[in-house]
């Protein structure tokens, strides 16, 4: 990154509106977006992220065989590399850098951080070795940085995914793939490895309620049940249900209320697998419906996960989801839990425990009084929830721009004279990377592809490797 930043100043207006985007995600990126197809309002957006390299969940969320999901980081590309807009990598924001620094450096501050842990499910022997996050499974095959990546062995022939969202599905069917199936994705070539010794045979998908009530898409579970070496097995008295009553016996059966279009298809595909017997192919999934964990099996301190007690579940009259005290052992050595994300406070920033998010009204920070924070706006699942799919990001966003571009003369008259990023970052002591550092980990991660004759990408693996290819010329 050069020392001295482009004078974007405009006929308009002598200072652009400096906006700082935290968090390199669809999020941030959509917002940047945003800001910079307008004319109305002259600016410049710094787009801040911990890690060198951008695009957030696309990269470190989407499962690796999705080719056409990852495609989304083209559209991402293209905001990042425009005149107005610079990715500042390596930067974490309350570690390095606080709302005060930002507040010398720019007009406004938008938060687009998106839900970094997993939720709990809050049964017993739920921290027995083997009972993990989902999401630490999926930063370990999507190859984060920050990975411990002796922590997934794979030793163990059953398998238990506790949730019923697309996440859920990805995770299942990764378990279920095998080494070839995968190899001309961009999987790190150690967690390809590990795949390719994987003791793995049966994976559980476990929900707590019915077909009807399930998270996933058809897309995601059209690719579950299209796998090549998997029997799934979905049981026909869980979706013995007729879609054609739904709507008109609603009262008797409470698990029919408000069903959507989708929920229908889910349906429909489930019950067509119901009918399929299986073909005795070398890995089996097995979908329980109506099922819940109830204790996770084991002794603490003296080995790990050794089995998972479920028990039955249904609905009451009231779509209440209650007990049967029909109970179950899963036979399973390793439980993933995949029940939902949630956001994390940020140092400085408004945080509501209970919804984990960021509080807001439109877009603009609210404090614990209900007033809005001055300068301070959130995109994006800290904004919303863990809710919606990458597209639903976009509309997001534009809503937070619409509320700081009606905000801009204010904004300027609170920081009438803002001093350069560079030189905050070097009054803290801080080094960071650009848009060109993540380039030369592109070319890397393509040339690691090359050298093992795996398609057009592989993940580089760990920290040394991203700094070994930042360093190169």
């Amino acid at each position: 990154m050069t020392s001295s930043e482009p004078d974007h100043r405009s006929p308009q207006d002598e200072t652009p509106l400096r906006v700082a985007v935290i968090g390199s995600g669809p999020a941030g990126v959509y917002t940047a977006d945003a800001l910079t197809r307008q004319r109305r309002v002259p600016l410049r957006v710094d787009i801040l992220d911990r890690l060198p390299t951008p695009y957030g969940l696309v990269r470190y969320g989407v499962a690796p065989d999705h080719l056409k999901i990852k495609g989304v980081a083209r559209t991402l590309r293209r905001v990042l590399e425009h005149p107005d807009v610079r990715f500042v990598g390596g930067v974490g924001f309350g570690t390095d850098l606080t709302r005060a620094d930002l507040a010398r450096s720019h007009h406004a501050v938008v938060y687009a951080t998106g839900a970094g842990v997993d939720r709990r499910m809050g049964v017993p022997g739920e921290d027995l070795p083997g009972s993990l996050a989902a999401t630490d499974f999926v930063n370990w095959y999507c190859g984060h940085p920050d990975n411990e990546w002796d922590r997934f062995a794979l030793d163990t022939e059953e398998v238990a995914v506790v949730g019923a969202g697309n996440v859920a599905l990805d995770v299942v069917r990764i378990l279920a793939k095998t080494a070839d199936e995968l190899r001309h994705t961009d999987i790190p070539q150690a967690a390809l490895e590990v795949l390719a010794a994987s003791r793995v045979r049966t994976v559980h998908l476990l929900a707590r309620r019915g077909p009807l009530q399930a998270k996933f898409t058809a897309p995601e579970l059209r690719d579950l049940l299209a796998l090549p070496g998997a029997d799934v097995v979905v049981r026909p008295e869980q979706v013995d249900i007729d879609p054609t009553t739904v709507g008109t016996d609603r009262a008797e059966r409470p698990e029919l209320r408000e069903v959507s279009r989708a929920a229908r298809t889910n349906l429909r595909l489930l019950r067509e697998q119901a009918e399929r017997p299986p073909e005795g192919r070398p890995r089996r999934v097995e979908l329980h419906f109506w099922t819940r964990p109830e204790e996770i099996l084991g002794q603490q301190g003296q080995g790990r996960v050794s089995g998972l007690r479920v028990e039955r579940t249904r609905m009451d009259a009231d779509g209440r989801l209650e007990g049967t005290g029909e109970h179950t052992v899963l036979d399973v050595g390793m439980v993933l839990r995949s029940v939902g994300y949630a956001g994390v406070p940020l140092e400085g920033v408004p945080f509501d425990s209970d919804g984990r998010t960021v509080p807001h009204d439109r877009g603009r920070v609210l404090d614990a009084e209900g007033r809005v924070v001055s300068g301070d706006y959130v995109a994006g699942w800290i904004k919303r929830g863990a809710t919606g799919v990458i597209g639903t990001n976009k509309s997001d966003a534009a809503g937070t721009v619409r509320a700081l571009l009606e905000d801009a003369p204010k904004l300027r008259e609170a920081v009438p004279d803002p001093v350069p990023l560079e030189r905050v970052l070097d009054e803290r002591g801080l080094a960071h990377s650009d848009y060109e550092g993540w380039l030369r980990i592109d070319t890397a991660e393509a040339g690691h592809a090359a050298e093992l004759g795996r398609g057009e990408r592989v993940k580089l693996h760990g920290w040394d490797a991203y700094r070994k290819a930042l360093e190169e010329n």
